[in-house]
């Protein structure tokens, strides 16, 4: 049963009717938010956090994908700037039922696509105008400090986009402006998802995405010392993450 889960034909299946489900999860989800628009916008964010919990699901479900959760007793209570490694488009929606209050730092042109990205602004998702310079910023870092005025858990990937598995760690100074300017903890996350939902691949080969919270950065560190001990304690993470999954035949990506 187990060689049979894991043969090129079964995967691809699997793959493609996990594909059709997602968008009609998707779509669904929108619709259902449609009556939010004249709600409290955390009412959107718990239409949010549905769909990214359903998603997981339906990953588990149909493509045999589980989710793994580790260090959850590590994450503090109330406002939070959380910095995740980035290697999916799994982590764009499995992270939102993680946190109680999330708001996504993202690339502004996501709020541009009808529907969907309304429903982005709606929820209070800070957008990044990556054209703007130093200005973009400026405004990122107000933006940031509003949400976490409000209690919020601001989650960033500090190399900007996702990255393949195993590819040279490319951290932003930007995380370090955000940390410095938002003046809260930083809680760094390791994941494995790119071995799972891979970059720019449409096959989802069963396995464990395992997610793990590392220890909370303090506010206040010299901003290059924050900056060491990120990219140190998410990559030493990540790397160990990678290294499990690939010791375990049966659970080995093709």
């Amino acid at each position: 049963m187990n060689s049979l889960i894991h043969h090129p034909v079964v995967i691809f299946v699997r793959s493609l009717v996990f594909q059709i489900a997602f968008y009609l999860n998707l779509t669904l989800h929108i619709l259902m938010s449609l009556p939010a628009f004249i709600l409290p916008h955390k009412v959107m964010i718990e239409v949010a956090r549905s769909w990214g919990r359903t998603s997981v699901w339906l990953l588990s479900a149909i493509c045999g994908v589980h989710l793994e959760l580790r260090g959850r007793e590590k994450i503090p209570k109330g406002p939070l700037l959380v910095a995740s490694k980035h290697q999916s488009a799994w982590d764009t929606f499995a992270l939102l039922p993680m946190f109680p209050y999330p708001a996504y730092v993202l690339k502004r042109e996501l709020t541009w696509i009808p529907f969907f990205g309304w429903c982005l602004l709606k929820t209070g998702m800070i957008p990044l105008d990556r054209s703007a310079g130093k200005e973009s910023m400026a405004t990122l870092i107000a933006h940031v400090r509003a949400a976490l005025a409000q209690g919020r858990q601001v989650i960033v990937f500090p190399e900007g986009t996702r990255r393949p598995v195993h590819a040279e760690p490319d951290y932003k100074l930007g995380i370090v402006q955000l940390y410095a300017g938002g003046g809260v903890a930083c809680l760094p996350m390791a994941l494995n998802s790119g071995q799972f939902w891979p970059r720019r691949k449409f096959l989802r080969p069963p396995g464990t995405i395992i997610v793990e919270y590392l220890d909370v950065i303090p506010a206040g560190l010299p901003r290059a010392t924050f900056f060491r001990r990120l990219q140190n304690d998410i990559e030493t993470a990540t790397n160990r993450l990678l290294a499990e999954t690939e010791a375990l035949p049966r659970q080995r990506p093709n």
